[in-house]
């Protein structure tokens, strides 16, 4: 069986809600749940400031833009492509280009399952970047974002820093 892969829709501004549903109406009438996995469409939590009084408001990371995770074939291809709203795939002429796992990472879609051998509490130093050769105890993980948190002595302070997985080792 295919691999599913990440792949990205272009719609007609504001209809990204009204054609992720109608994607899942149409896997669930079609019974594509095996080639369709998820649709989604990406939003970011961000501050609004009216007036002076400050507002939660979730806004779409990527406006006009669906992403689901599918196996490519003529059928899903078809299903997607002529799903009211739906002006196209993203990719040069007909042809569908999925995303890679580097464009996939800020999104916070993780292709793969890491397995971490630190937790929080551990001591590490850091071995590459800004603060090469800094010991730290990690005080949160963030796996979406691939990267923990440990305090480093800044000017006599203890400073929450962010590090990279890979700019880390264990103590």
């Amino acid at each position: 069986m295919e691999e599913s892969k990440w792949y990205v829709v272009h719609t007609y501004s504001g209809y990204e809600n009204k054609v992720k549903a109608n994607i899942e109406k149409i896997i669930e009438n079609r019974h594509l749940e095996d080639q369709i996995l998820e649709v989604r469409v990406p939003m970011q939590d961000i501050v609004e400031v009216k007036n002076g009084s400050k507002k939660q408001v979730s806004k779409k990371l990527f406006p006009g833009y669906v992403l689901i995770n599918m196996i490519m074939n003529d059928d899903t291809w078809y299903v997607v492509r002529n799903t009211r709203g739906v002006t196209g795939f993203v990719g040069p002429g007909s042809k569908p280009v999925p995303l890679t796992e580097a464009e996939m990472r800020p999104l916070g879609i993780q292709g793969e399952n890491i397995v971490l051998d630190f937790a929080e509490g551990d001591n590490v130093v850091v071995t590459d970047g800004v603060w090469k050769d800094t010991i730290g105890a990690i005080q949160s993980i963030n796996t979406n974002k691939q990267c923990v948190t440990i305090n480093v002595e800044l000017f006599g302070r203890e400073t929450p820093v962010e590090i990279s997985f890979a700019e880390i080792r264990k103590l």
